[in-house]
């Protein structure tokens, strides 16, 4: 089959996959799989070729996505359920005072959305948006816009959330990377999408507090955790893994072997979360008053939302599977290598096109990784080149965030916003965080790509 025909067939199984999502509204799972065996079977590959990629990139991707997304999810319902995002948010707020309560919002949500999912955390944050907005007679977009801004940043950039996993796992690329960069990236990011952005949109946009006003609801008679343990506890893992990168580069001793392969253990994703998990049912859990059975209901329920992003997930690693397999890939990487564009910007515009034409962040992510997946190795990028790749896609997949996108209607709803409301402050705080993103990773490409 010629490179020509190739490239048509990837464009139609890409097309396919936008048609099936938007105009049928078939699920993402479903969608994913059925356009691989498409493409597959349009490509030329005999048929029992392509039952063993659809295995293959099930397999491949779930081994690694299924237990770190799993225990992602459990490690964030406890933090949940046990008060600590409560006690997190509160001490910073009296911390950083009236004031400068914009910073404790953007803060609080930067950190809580590292295990916590963007929507579980919005919903329990956003009461304390609404005591402040009637405190001082200010639009609540002055607190909702930096709460909404440090969520989205870090549920985008900074593993262990799903999106980035994902996509660092379908590219290969190290996690310790993908959490420094994303570091880097995000926390300017949140600055001018969240404070800043929130102070001019709020100058501009009156928006008092919804007749649904609620209070933060306190974790029952259960003492609350401490806010040095919560915090601990939550960058625990990410100190891990990042150590397990840094000696990686650090440590070049045969002497230090021992020790690079301890680090290399404790801070694998896997271990690394295990310890987190252990450690918050034991000091934010059993200490604090949940009985055993309350905690194993509390980490078995976190499996329900965490299996949909799974199989989601899972079926992006079909997808990229089957354009390897069926050489639709390699054709597609040569012609993006032959490109002026630079790599990161490359990766940032696939996944931006494919982010407004179907709405979830998460399943543009993974289709625009897929749709990368092959350049890699043509391009021979490898180490912090992927973890900038990474972050790129992940900038991507936040862009113009608009009504078919299920966080447009979930910021709406909790902060009484109308369409265009909406439009004028969630929809261009997302894509200033998309733009910021893109421009640091840029720059950091400058010096290492």
């Amino acid at each position: 089959m010629t490179d020509t025909t190739l490239i048509i067939v990837a464009a139609g199984g890409i097309l396919l996959l936008l048609f099936l999502i938007i105009r049928t509204k078939l699920q993402a799972f479903i969608a994913l799989l059925l356009t691989s065996s498409l493409v597959g079977i349009a490509s030329g590959m005999p048929l029992e070729n392509v039952i063993d990629s659809l295995k293959n990139g099930m397999g491949g991707t779930l081994g690694f996505v299924a237990v770190v997304v799993g225990l992602g999810a459990m490690f964030g319902s406890i933090l949940e359920a046990s008060g600590g995002i409560e006690r997190l948010a509160n001490t910073l707020l009296d911390k950083f005072g009236e004031d400068k309560a914009q910073w404790a919002m953007g803060i609080t949500g930067f950190i809580v959305a590292i295990p916590v999912f963007f929507d579980v955390g919005f919903i329990i944050l956003v009461p304390l948006a609404y005591g402040l907005s009637k405190k001082s007679g200010r639009s609540l977009l002055y607190y909702g816009i930096p709460l909404a801004s440090g969520l989205a940043v870090t549920h985008s950039f900074i593993p262990p959330t799903p999106g980035p996993i994902a996509v660092a796992d379908l590219l290969k690329a190290d996690l310790g990377w993908v959490i420094l960069f994303g570091m880097i990236a995000g926390i300017p990011t949140m600055i001018i999408s969240g404070p800043y952005f929130g102070r001019y949109i709020a100058s501009k946009i009156h928006i008092k507090v919804p007749d649904t006003f609620q209070t933060v609801s306190e974790s029952g008679s259960k003492k609350m955790p401490g806010f040095a343990t919560v915090t601990i506890i939550i960058f625990i893992p990410l100190f891990l893994i990042l150590l397990n990168t840094l000696s990686g580069v650090l440590l070049e001793s045969q002497n230090l072997n021992a020790l690079k392969s301890f680090l290399g253990f404790i801070g694998h994703p896997f271990i690394a979360l295990l310890i987190a998990i252990l450690l918050a049912i034991f000091f934010l859990g059993a200490r604090n008053g949940f009985s055993k059975e309350e905690l194993q209901q509390i980490t078995t329920k976190a499996l329900e939302p965490a299996g949909i992003i799974i199989l989601i997930t899972g079926a992006g690693g079909v997808f990229k599977q089957v354009l390897i397999d069926s050489g639709v890939g390699e054709v597609l990487a040569n012609m993006m290598a032959a490109s002026t564009m630079p790599p990161v910007l490359l990766a940032f515009t696939v996944a931006a096109i494919v982010r407004v034409a179907q709405g979830s962040a998460t399943v543009a992510m993974i289709t625009a990784a897929g749709i990368i997946s092959p350049i890699i190795s043509v391009l021979q990028l490898e180490g912090a080149a992927l973890g900038l790749i990474v972050i790129a896609i992940s900038a991507g997949a936040s862009i113009l965030s608009h009504v078919n996108d299920s966080g447009f209607w979930l910021v709406s709803r909790y902060l009484g916003l109308t369409e265009q409301q909406t439009l004028q402050s969630w929809t261009v705080m997302e894509t200033i965080l998309s733009l910021t993103g893109l421009f640091v990773v840029f720059i950091i490409s400058l010096f290492i790509m």
